[in-house]
């Protein structure tokens, strides 16, 4: 089984949003030593969903690698948050241009590949073959 393009490039995309997402949580985790937190009990309920996600990134990354399902899925409901959440910045004054254009392409080319990795895996699929609408 060789992997596609696609495929590989939505992998090392997950991938890097999910060491992205660990290194955030590094940061939380800092700041709340610092006490920089109002809160500490939600100080640490978010640096442990943020590790989650960044866990469930790291291995759609894997899955996606691997031609499972699952895994594209969930990678392309992280790419549509990325982008949502890319969009909802930009009603932030001053806008964070930096943040916005590097979520927003980020999760577009993670969109775009998994897409593209869903078609062409579909395609290559035997489930898949010979159906039509006729048949049901």
């Amino acid at each position: 089984m060789r992997r596609s393009g696609p495929a590989a490039i939505a992998a090392v995309v997950l991938g890097l949003e999910g060491v992205a997402l660990a290194v955030i949580s590094l940061i939380e985790l800092f700041a709340l030593g610092a006490g920089d937190a109002s809160s500490a009990a939600s100080g640490i309920a978010l640096i442990g969903l943020t590790l989650i996600g960044a866990a469930a990134l790291i291995a759609f990354a894997f899955g996606v690698l691997r031609r499972a399902s699952w895994a594209r899925s969930g990678g392309i409901v992280f790419q549509v948050l990325g982008i949502a959440l890319s969009l909802a910045a930009l009603t932030i004054r001053p806008t964070p241009w930096t943040f916005v254009l590097v979520l927003g392409i980020v999760g577009v080319v993670g969109l775009v590949t998994l897409i593209a990795t869903v078609r062409r895996e579909g395609a290559d699929d035997p489930r898949l073959q010979g159906r039509s609408s006729d048949d049901e």
